[in-house]
């Protein structure tokens, strides 16, 4: 009776393991199947929540460019212009300039904006406000549109590395102020002329009008044409530094492009100006030399008009 018992109950056993056994295969087995249904289903949500980490990825870093460009403002004044403020750009380093913001500016409407480059002796490394020292672009501009912004940089040559600045200035300016885009104004003289030429030949679509004063064109001539951006270019017959052939030259060299393009005569001059100056404009106004002399041009109703009526 006991074996009966002990026979009946390894039998009993043995079933039990073979039956746990076979449940722990097809649980097993179901298991993997899961996993691999799981996966196959979870592949295209994971792809998903890739995409969608990498877009979010993108846009911060878009945001970070966006916002990688700052300024420190200055805290002296000189005649209503803030002296020293400096847009801290990521790609084109320190850019020095000086500010006037009419008081009555508060972004709730867009204002015009004038940039005036100086020459050599406004340079950054010549001192703080130099350019505002020497030049008087910047105060008599007021005069023809009070609610307009005045920006005066004080840049580091009058090459590639300041035309660059330049065009980070202008679009630090659309971005974050209030700006009417038929209203951006550029002047050049001397040196400055040479860099904002050199703009000129690469975003001119940036400006309304341009006036060049007693400098040469460095930048290239097409795409000023194709944006027909009008330009008054002023020098003395006998500027010591330029003289007017390079003027001249520039002057050709657009007039040609219109021509090329089927402007004519009269559509071009409302594009295209050049005014040289002889010696007795200087004499008469008790100057004698004639590039030095070219400050006599921001007092000259008939050229600033010309520049700020665009």
């Amino acid at each position: 009776m006991k074996k009966i018992l002990v026979m009946v109950f390894l039998t009993g056993l043995i079933l039990l393991t073979g039956g746990c056994g076979m449940n722990q295969q097809q649980e097993g087995t179901g298991t993997v199947s899961v996993a691999q249904s799981d996966t196959e289903e979870s592949a295209p949500q994971e792809a998903d929540e890739n995409e969608n980490t990498a877009a979010v990825r993108e846009n911060a870093d878009q945001d970070v460019q966006e916002t990688s460009a700052y300024v420190t403002e200055g805290t002296e004044e000189y005649r209503g212009f803030i002296l020293d403020n400096v847009l801290h750009s990521e790609n084109d380093g320190d850019i020095h300039f000086n500010l006037y913001v009419p008081d009555s500016y508060d972004g709730s409407r867009p204002y015009a904006v004038f940039f005036t480059l100086p020459g050599y002796e406004g340079l950054y490394f010549q001192g703080v406000g130099e350019n505002l020292y020497s030049e008087n672009f910047g105060f008599t501009a007021r005069e023809y549109n009070p609610e307009m912004i005045i920006v005066a940089p004080q840049l580091e040559d009058w090459g590639e590395t300041s035309a660059d600045q330049t065009i980070a200035l202008v679009e630090y300016f659309l971005d974050h102020y209030n700006i009417d885009p038929d209203k951006v104004y550029g002047e050049g003289y001397s040196g400055g002329g040479e860099t904002m030429s050199r703009v000129l030949g690469k975003r001119p679509e940036l400006f309304t009008a341009y006036l060049q004063c007693s400098s040469q064109w460095d930048g290239a001539y097409e795409p000023v044409t194709e944006s027909r951006t009008p330009v008054y270019i002023v020098v003395g017959e006998d500027d010591e530094y330029y003289g007017s052939e390079p003027s001249e030259e520039a002057y050709a060299a657009l007039y040609d492009l219109y021509q090329q393009e089927g402007l004519s005569d009269a559509e071009i001059s409302e594009l295209l100006v050049l005014d040289v100056k002889d010696v007795d404009y200087f004499e008469s106004q008790g100057v004698r030399v004639q590039h030095g002399g070219g400050n006599l041009f921001a007092e000259d109703e008939e050229i600033m008009s010309w520049l700020f009526d665009r």
